[in-house]
């Protein structure tokens, strides 16, 4: 699809691609009965192929609604709230950016963006507007699935939990202490607020504006090199190789993402 229209690629991978969508689509509609107590995803993208595609891929992941104008998708709103919020950005009547703009400023669903636009400064005005996470077609199903599923899971940290434990890592939010092993871990007071601000938005990709801004705050927003050394400082401290991070991951271009459960890179 090309980037603003529903029109059909030129190239063979992505020929190939449509080609299975085409195939879930003759699936689409066979899905199996899903509990009324899985999660809603609900999905928003004008091209019938890629939408019943997508919402044959996730059919277990849980219940899937359909939404083929932006119109339709804050109508759905008004129905069972959906849990996620799968968004292409070239919608037939308004850019799917102003719709994740206008989403952000009453709920806070994750939302995951499916788009051909490749352009890094797509994928951050998409993600400053407030979307969670930006998957760029053509993509993998066990990709999407495992996005889907980091975001399903994905919670903001909430106030009354003390204690937060990944990968031999555990970050006392009272103590404001952190260990490794059982051994301590000094972190200085920026990089501590980089890593909360991390911990608090787990499995999002944050911009290197928005980053900034919380850490730093807004008179810091266009100084890139403070966070490319506080990153590198905490991957030093809390990888087991900082060279090939689990944890801390780069989404290149566009900023980071604090990885707590397993995803596809």
């Amino acid at each position: 699809m090309a980037a603003a229209s529903g029109r059909k690629p030129a190239c063979g991978a992505a020929r190939a691609w449509y080609s299975r969508c085409r195939a879930a689509c003759r699936r689409c509609w066979r899905r199996k009965p899903v509990s009324e107590h899985l999660p809603l995803i609900l999905v928003v993208e004008d091209e019938p192929r890629i939408r019943r595609f997508v919402c044959t891929a996730l059919e277990d992941e849980g219940r899937v609604g359909e939404a083929a104008t932006a119109a339709a998708a804050i109508e759905a709103f008004s129905g069972p709230a959906p849990a996620l919020a799968i968004i292409d950005l070239g919608l037939p009547d308004r850019d799917g950016v102003e719709l994740i703009r206008e989403l952000r400023g009453w709920n806070p669903l994750p939302i995951l963006v499916l788009s051909a636009r490749l352009a890094e400064a797509e994928k951050v005005a998409a993600l400053d507007a407030g979307a969670d996470d930006y998957l760029t077609k053509p993509f993998g199903v066990l990709e999407l699935r495992a996005r889907v599923r980091a975001l399903l899971r994905r919670r903001k940290v909430g106030a009354g939990e003390t204690a937060i434990e990944f990968g031999g890592i555990r970050v006392d939010r009272v103590h404001r202490t952190v260990t490794r092993d059982g051994a301590a871990v000094h972190l200085t007071p920026i990089e501590y607020r980089l890593l909360g601000v991390l911990l608090a938005n787990a499995g999002r990709v944050l911009t290197h504006r928005q980053l900034l801004k919380e850490v730093w705050g807004p008179g810091h927003a266009e100084r890139g090199h403070y966070l490319r050394i506080y990153v590198g400082h905490l991957r030093q401290k809390l990888e087991a190789d900082p060279a090939r991070p689990q944890f801390l991951l780069t989404e290149t271009g566009v900023g980071y993402r604090f990885q707590l459960g397993d995803v596809a890179s």
